[in-house]
């Protein structure tokens, strides 16, 4: 065996900074792509699949658990509703929608956002919930 001279030049490149470099990117991508959907946080009823909103064209209705109705991050009633999605639907033909409502909220109120979506024949319709667990 051989010992090196100690002035010898290193000639590896050494790749731990760069795979450092590359796993955050890749967790900063992760967490800004979960985090491109709009909408008020509410507790969502179970169910065994939820929808993919990778659209960003996608329009999120919101009913809070004491029947506010929010349109994105913005309150509206159901006129304002069906006045906003009418504009939304004359730019874009093919306007998907999805609605958000809390466990807790009364039927009636689901019911009367699903018929202003189906009087203005958007037919890309989701219902968000809650992933089943098993």
């Amino acid at each position: 065996m051989r010992v090196e001279e100690e002035g010898k030049v290193y000639d590896d490149i050494n790749i731990t900074p760069m795979l450092d470099v590359a796993y955050v990117l890749l967790l900063i991508f992760i967490i800004m792509t979960t985090a491109t959907v709009q909408g008020i946080t509410v507790n969502l009823p179970k169910a065994s699949s939820t929808p993919s909103l990778s659209k960003p064209k996608t329009k999120a209705i919101s009913i809070t658990p004491d029947g506010s109705i929010y349109l994105d991050t913005y309150p509206v009633s159901i006129q304002e509703l069906e006045t906003r999605l009418a504009q939304y639907k004359a730019a874009i033909p093919d306007l998907p929608v999805i609605v958000k409502a809390d466990a807790s909220v009364q039927y009636q109120k689901v019911i009367e956002v699903l018929d202003v979506v189906t009087r203005l024949q958007i037919s890309q319709l989701g219902l968000v919930t809650q992933k089943l667990v098993k």
